[in-house]
């Protein structure tokens, strides 16, 4: 294996690490340019993926400072009627299940714009939200009138909280674990802040979907880590945690949901059943073996032929070809595949602060969904096609009129 510029894994430190993917140099995925910004160099930074031989621990090499990432940020969750169901959803299970009340604190890191601290604020439980994005903080005080801290979560951030008496009796991490360099850090803050009967609900990608589904696109420079329930148990172990439940959810195109509390004596002893199942049916699958992940390559190169090859078709019969979804996802999958302007005619995203920007490295102007049937380009690449669902639907009108789209992930298909 070739040497890696990682010194060391970024959950146990170990040094065994195997590179699995290699996707070049790309910008980074939710960098969005101004049409003042297209004249201008873009920087590009290495996309490796590597394999931890001692925890299983799937990260790439390349960590770009969160400051130049996270605090100024393009990505709202509330634009998403799939996430504010979701948040919804947990939110009300939990505020009956644990008996939330007035007195009780529910505390999220990295909470966007409040797409999930509402529904608990509509019932009267108090909340903090953490999240590092200015203009998002911003957005989530100002809009839904979350109490918000505009800081990055970790140990030290934890300490000052506690000093201040805050305990929760939920911590919320949403798609943030695989975001942060010092995922120990975070979950050491999480173990400071959670009472002796509070747990912490993490959701994080599934490295096991990623690789069967090919979902090579969900990798970019914020993602450092993709989880396995083996890798996630030695990581909260580490900082007294015990994984207590783990679900499996389709969002994203496959999620991990566990459930932590703080360990009673041997927290290596101290898990359920349910886990030790999983742990065993990982085992077998083969999480701790690198020849599960050697084969992921090809795979991505299969898809890159069949996509790149219908677009062209398409595009040689002089269809015009719209891009549904400025996401992270589709930056990286349109850079790697080598899909620009000369395939593709517009980006249209239901974001407003996304809307009059350019995509990084391809330069394709972002507008809304209304440029679809003003437009009515014959076909449309959807790149959020983990929300597939939901756009099929919001976009009935386009599809009845004769307008298809491309979905692009985990097999090309027409719809």
């Amino acid at each position: 294996m070739s040497k890696q510029e990682l010194p060391g894994c970024r959950s146990c430190g170990g040094t065994k690490l195997a590179t699995i993917l290699d996707l070049g140099r790309t910008p980074l995925a939710n960098a969005l340019l101004t049409a003042e910004q297209l004249a201008e160099p873009e920087d590009t930074y290495p996309l490796k993926l590597v394999f931890c031989r001692d925890c299983t621990l799937i990260q790439i090499t390349e960590t770009v400072p969160p400051e130049t990432l996270f605090r100024e940020y393009f990505y709202r969750s509330s634009f998403s009627d799939t996430m504010l169901r979701h948040a919804e959803s947990i939110a009300k299970r939990l505020i009956d299940t644990r008996k939330l009340n007035e007195s009780s604190l529910v505390l999220e890191i990295a909470s966007n714009d409040g797409y999930l601290l509402q529904h608990y604020k509509r019932k009267g439980v108090p909340v903090l939200g953490i999240e590092p994005a200015v203009n998002i903080a911003q957005i989530a005080r100002e809009e839904t009138g979350i109490p918000t801290l505009c800081e990055f979560f970790g140990s030290d951030l934890a300490a000052r909280l506690a000093a201040q008496n805050y305990r929760a009796d939920v911590i919320h991490a949403n798609n943030v674990l695989a975001h942060v360099p010092d995922v120990n850090g975070l979950v050491q803050g999480i173990a400071l802040l959670l009472r002796e009967s509070g747990v912490a609900v993490i959701e994080v990608p599934y490295v096991k979907d990623l690789i069967d589904r090919c979902e090579f696109d969900t990798i970019y420079h914020e993602h450092l880590c993709y989880f396995s329930v083996t890798a996630l148990d030695r990581l909260m172990r580490r900082h007294g945690l015990i994984l207590q439940e783990v679900e499996r959810l389709e969002i994203h195109g496959g999620t991990l949901r566990i459930y932590a509390g703080k360990g009673n004596g041997d927290t290596a002893k101290n898990k359920s059943a349910d886990i030790n199942r999983w742990l065993a049916e990982e085992a077998a699958w083969g999480v701790g073996d690198v020849g599960f992940y050697s084969g992921f390559g090809a795979k991505i190169e299969r898809l890159r032929r069949e996509l790149t090859g219908l677009l062209r078709r398409l595009k040689s019969e002089n269809n015009r070809i719209a891009v549904y979804g400025a996401s992270a996802k589709g930056s990286t999958l349109l850079n790697y595949f080598g899909i620009g302007s000369e395939l593709l005619d517009f980006v249209v995203d239901r974001s407003v602060i996304k809307q009059g920007h350019y995509t990084p490295g391809t330069h394709l102007r972002i507008w809304g969904p209304e440029k679809l049937l003003e437009a009515m380009p014959e076909y449309t690449l959807l790149l959020t096609w983990n929300f597939a669902d939901e756009v099929l639907d919001q976009q009935a009108e386009y599809r009845r009129r004769g307008g298809h789209f491309v979905i692009p992930v985990p097999i090309v298909q027409i719809v």
